[in-house]
């Protein structure tokens, strides 16, 4: 005998939370399977930590930069310390993602493994449940190359490094995506020797101009960056892994992190049996629904973009379908993403080269942040914004400096909004503020305009006026 339920949710991670809150809430009998970690990926191993670590790593470089401003200090690093601030960080945050609150809110929380076994069924913990809408929120997890003899020795992965310890001697970091490049600076801040191994070039979904920021300022630091290095195989030594690359020589360190893509949790999830499609990552249309459309897919298991406020984004989609019956879609076109490196690279809409590829008529404008007197104040004038406009519409935003992830927000704003550049220029900015770039290139684009040879010509004109 099954129990029945109006949603169940599998998967306890960002997008599968945000559904079961708004259910429950809102009067739905409402049940929510995980087997691991309330908070998932994110919470556990992924943004919290890592931008915890982040905050400790910035610090220490503050600190060992502080002469410029007069001030003398020569950090020393505590790695376990560290370490158990980025515990303290992820405790303090675990009760909003608790079962006791899920609990309270009115949501079942069943802490066991759960997989379809039918169209509208559910079986966990040895138990049948039935559900008018069942939503997938399973998320993913590291994708493991199948690399020669990389199964034979040890490795770290973004869910694991957290167990350590002792500070890496030589992080090597196989992969020169956002994880890579996040954690190798802020390992190599925390006085690790840090090599990043990468097949192509670092960071490949984003603006290469832009990434150049990102390379130089990595090196600046001390980072060893190893681009279009392809891995033949790895070993291990005394010393520890040994990566041998296919073009000859080799990368040894203390250590390895393996950073290479994250793969869907759809393994033994059931997805046959419930007449569900998925290639690498289930198949959704644009309400989120599976081929079964009293199934929903959300976040990391599905396909689209893979980031943690887009599972949220997501579950508010699926509680706007499920709950309010309303046939809600979902548009990522204007979702923003970041890599919190210092200086960080943001990014919403199109990149330039994107643009041209899809879009007619494509222009671009910025500034840059050494005309920023607030940027000058802090010495962190390395970096600039780019507008992407085709015929004059915003269709993309880059920034690459301090904070940019804060500076995005106005642009991603934008683009979902349909405000043009002219309504960013219409605003007062406070002086002085890392915040003033963007009206700069939002001003750029109506300098040649407003200082024509006809503009001047009229202004001549109004100026004989009596």
């Amino acid at each position: 005998m099954s129990s029945s339920y109006d949603i169940a949710i599998i998967g306890a991670g960002s997008g599968g939370l945000s559904v079961a809150a708004g259910a429950a809430q809102l009067g739905l009998k409402t049940v929510l399977f995980e087997a691991r970690e309330m908070g998932g990926d994110c919470l556990n191993f992924g943004c919290v930590p890592s931008k915890s670590l982040i905050a400790a790593a910035d610090r220490a470089h503050a600190a060992a930069k502080s002469g410029e401003f007069g001030i003398e200090a020569s950090p020393r690093v505590n790695f376990p310390r560290v370490m158990a601030h980025v515990q303290e960080v992820i405790a303090s945050i675990a009760p909003h993602d608790s079962v006791e609150r899920f609990e309270r809110l009115g949501a079942e929380v069943v802490r066991a493994r759960a997989r379809l076994v039918g169209r509208k069924e559910i079986e966990a913990d040895g138990r049948r449940f039935d559900a008018r809408h069942i939503v997938l929120a399973t998320g993913s997890r590291p994708f493991i190359p199948p690399l020669d003899g990389l199964s034979d020795i040890p490795f770290l992965t973004n869910e694991t490094i957290w167990n350590l310890s002792e500070q890496p001697e030589h992080l090597v970091i196989l992969g020169g995506g956002n994880i890579g490049v996040e954690l190798g600076q802020a390992f190599r801040r925390l006085g690790s020797e840090v090599t990043i191994v990468e097949r192509h070039s670092i960071m490949g979904n984003d603006d290469p101009e832009f990434v150049e920021h990102v390379r130089n300022a990595l090196r600046e630091d001390g980072v060893t960056i190893r681009e279009s290095s392809e891995v033949a195989r790895a070993s291990m030594s005394e010393a520890g892994p040994v990566l041998h690359l296919k073009a000859g020589g080799t990368v040894s360190g203390s250590h390895l992190l393996v950073a290479v893509g994250r793969d869907a949790n759809i393994d033994d999830l059931g997805l046959d049996a419930a007449g569900v499609e998925a290639d690498r990552a289930i198949k959704v249309d644009d309400r989120l629904r599976t081929s079964n459309k009293s199934i929903f897919a959300i976040g990391d298991c599905r396909e689209g973009p893979k980031f943690t406020h887009a599972a949220g984004y997501d579950g508010g989609i699926v509680v706007r379908n499920t709950v309010f019956r309303l046939p809600a879609k979902a548009d990522w076109s204007a979702m923003p993403w970041c890599t919190y490196t210092d200086p960080e690279l943001a990014q919403v809409g199109l990149t330039e080269a994107k643009a041209r590829e899809a879009k007619p008529d494509v222009s671009t404008v910025g500034a840059s942040f050494a005309d920023n007197d607030r940027a000058r104040a802090e010495r962190r004038t390395a970096g600039k914004i780019k507008l992407v406009l085709s015929k004059g519409k915003l269709v993309g935003c880059t920034i690459v400096g301090p904070h940019a992830g804060e500076l995005i927000h106005p642009w991603a704003l934008a683009m979902a909004k349909g405000l043009s550049v002219r309504d960013i220029t219409s605003y007062i900015a406070p002086y002085p503020t890392l915040g003033e770039v963007s009206k700069a290139a939002a001003n750029g684009l109506y300098r040649d305009k407003l200082f024509s040879p006809l503009v001047r010509r009229a202004v001549g004109f109004l100026s004989k006026l009596p």
